[in-house]
């Protein structure tokens, strides 16, 4: 087992360790460093976000981007866990990517390589139009780098019709589990199940072009990485670079 070095509140490069993020299940599988936490969540699409309204949890799948120390996330104007979360209510935002299920030769030592990412903050509405309509633009841009330059600009509707939030990471940690089968030591020789693991790649297919689409438009540079095969996390980790350097 390896040995979790603890960051103190002087060490800029991790998030302390608190109550709030100690991972305490397996917790050689832990990470603090904001390198490991920002990979995960840069290599991510989908994320889900926890919260409370009037003594209830929800967790809400959505798209998200990190700037920096800070992540945005976009809804309707009109949604009930956007204007919950308006008033600046803490939220717990998760990141997990599956890498292979792992068939070991007992039920309890099955499992599965993941890659995990747990942010926690307060979140707020962006309020100041300028400041939204950039990261309207940047949330296209995350995925499509360059593209915001393409496409028409929000209507007046349309713009009021999005909500954009935000929050500042107070703290965080990520967990991973990158293994092969790890059974007991007797079990090898003794229990005759076959055992294997299976690597798992969620990854882009083939473009299928709009049947309306102007005659002579070709794919746009900033879609390079946008190849057939190439697997998903890969595409948003480059796309993210491609956007924020």
């Amino acid at each position: 087992m390896t040995t979790t070095t603890i960051p103190t509140t002087e060490d800029a490069t991790s998030f302390p360790i608190s109550p709030v993020n100690r991972v305490k299940r397996t917790p050689d599988r832990g990470r603090y460093d904001k390198d490991t936490v920002y990979a995960i969540l840069d290599a991510a699409l989908v994320c889900h976000i926890a919260y409370v309204i009037d003594g209830r949890p929800y967790c809400t799948p959505t798209s998200f981007w990190r700037e920096g120390d800070h992540l945005y996330w976009h809804g309707s104007s009109a949604s009930r866990m956007l204007r919950a979360q308006a008033q600046e209510v803490p939220v717990c935002l998760t990141v997990t990517h599956v890498d292979a299920l792992v068939m070991a030769r007992s039920g309890f030592h099955h499992s599965v390589n993941y890659r995990a990412a747990m942010v926690y903050g307060r979140a707020r509405r962006i309020e100041d139009a300028a400041e939204k309509l950039r990261l309207m633009d940047a949330f296209i841009d995350r995925i499509y780098p360059g593209r915001s330059k393409l496409v028409r600009p929000p209507t007046p509707q349309e713009f009021k019709a999005t909500a954009m939030m935000g929050m500042e990471i107070e703290t965080a940690s990520s967990k991973i589990r990158d293994k092969h089968v790890d059974d007991e030591e007797e079990d090898y020789a003794g229990v005759p199940a076959w055992s294997a693991l299976y690597p798992i790649t969620q990854v882009l297919g083939a473009p299928s072009e709009c049947a309306r689409q102007l005659p002579g438009l070709t794919r746009p540079d900033g879609m390079a990485d946008f190849e057939p095969g190439t697997p998903l996390d890969e595409v948003m980790a480059k796309t993210y670079r491609r956007t924020f350097g």
